[in-house]
């Protein structure tokens, strides 16, 4: 091949393809599925909701598969299962509206927030503790190794590489 043929192919190639692209209309849609079909954000969220039921609902068998409960057990797991769905998503208070408040009412407002979080937890951690006392020695053991999950190691997974 002759040194000039490599680079006039090559220039054709993008020539080519540049061509093809200019050749679109500019106000076309990108095609179905295509990158800017994106969902709604409410659709991302309950598809999310979902995938996350999911996962937990597997976990969940998995686990109470390694406990291997006691028919005498079931109602404690099934109060531990009740207690750990997560809550409906509280309403969220608008930007606007937050922004009308004083700073003390905006405190006010956070600290409610805060406190009906840290009662979703509670109801969770008595109802663990319940289930837990309930266990023989043996289920304990899976139950501690099972649940163990280092904070470090759980943010790696959501929040990627540190």
């Amino acid at each position: 091949m002759s040194k000039h043929f490599k680079p006039a192919v090559l220039a054709a190639i993008l020539t080519t393809s540049a061509l093809a692209v200019l050749a679109q209309p500019a106000g076309s849609p990108p095609p179905e599925g295509g990158p800017g079909m994106q969902q709604s954000e409410s659709e991302h969220r309950a598809h999310r909701q979902e995938r996350m039921k999911a996962h937990m609902a597997q976990r969940a068998a998995e686990l109470k598969a390694d406990l291997k409960l006691t028919p005498e057990q079931e109602s404690g797991w099934n109060a531990y299962l009740a207690a750990m769905k997560p809550p409906a998503p509280a309403a969220r208070p608008q930007r606007d509206d937050i922004a009308k408040l004083s700073t003390p009412e905006r405190l006010d407002k956070m600290r409610e927030m805060r406190q009906q979080r840290e009662a979703e937890f509670d109801k969770r951690d008595a109802a663990t503790r319940s289930f837990y006392a309930s266990l023989s020695a043996e289920q304990k053991k899976t139950f501690d190794a099972r649940t163990a999950r280092p904070m470090h190691e759980e943010g790696r997974r959501h929040h990627g590489p540190r």
